[in-house]
């Protein structure tokens, strides 16, 4: 099974591979790695191609346009836009944990275990990512060098600069209880942008619905009698 992976990661760039077990990584509990995905793509779209050559008398003509728009939207569609599902999904769940987090410390504990308590008291995904930084500090590595690799199984950049920070206040000797502080005031600031943009979003659904459906109607119920009389 390694000289088959070996082999036919031979087909793809080292670096094309290296972006997509990183995005991989990020989607957290994935069971497959690079090449597995691309071979995936590749196979899958070769079965697509054949199928539409085989669709009608035309086919030969679309089918290559078919395959390519196919190839190029499977790794939005199984990778990308996972990405930003999980990433919206972290960042909800951040300002919850960091919240019981800080009070965890405002109890004098201190960060790791503060951090394990918060983690086996709350069920998210963000809990579970620093149930692995725990498990790793077990075999060896400090809790600042596991915090710094989970950074790497993070897509989100607002989680990410929460654990940066925390590993710059821990190192240069600063008020963890400051920066937690700051973080969730920064994180509830985002929280209630995002509601307002939504808010202001409203009126434009509304707007492109009525367009779409009312506005349709109400011209039939007007120029219905007129056009029964010109039917008829």
């Amino acid at each position: 099974m390694k000289k088959n992976g070996s082999l036919m990661s031979r087909l793809y760039r080292n670096k094309t591979l290296e972006q997509i077990n990183t995005k991989i990584l990020m989607l957290g509990n994935a069971k497959f790695d690079a090449v597995t995905f691309m071979n995936l793509r590749l196979i899958t779209t070769i079965l697509i191609f054949i199928v539409i050559i085989y669709w009608g008398n035309l086919s030969y003509i679309y089918a290559p346009f078919m395959a390519i728009i196919y190839y190029v939207l499977f790794e939005y569609l199984f990778l990308n836009n996972k990405l930003k599902q999980r990433e919206k999904k972290l960042d909800h769940e951040a300002l919850t944990f960091f919240e019981i987090l800080t009070l965890t410390l405002e109890s004098g504990r201190d960060l790791e275990s503060a951090l394990e308590i918060t983690c086996f008291n709350t069920k998210s995904e963000l809990s579970d990512e620093f149930k692995k930084t725990l498990f790793e500090m077990k075999f060896g590595k400090s809790l600042m060098e596991a915090l710094e690799d989970m950074k790497s199984r993070i897509p989100s950049e607002t989680v990410n600069n929460i654990i940066l920070n925390i590993v710059q206040t821990n190192i240069f000797g600063n008020s963890i209880l400051d920066t937690m502080y700051n973080q969730i005031e920064f994180l509830r600031d985002k929280q209630i942008l995002e509601i307002k943009e939504k808010i202001n979003k409203i009126p434009n659904k509304v707007s492109i619905i009525s367009v779409i459906f009312i506005v349709p109607l109400i011209l039939l119920l007007l120029l219905g009698p007129f056009l029964i009389e010109f039917i008829g």
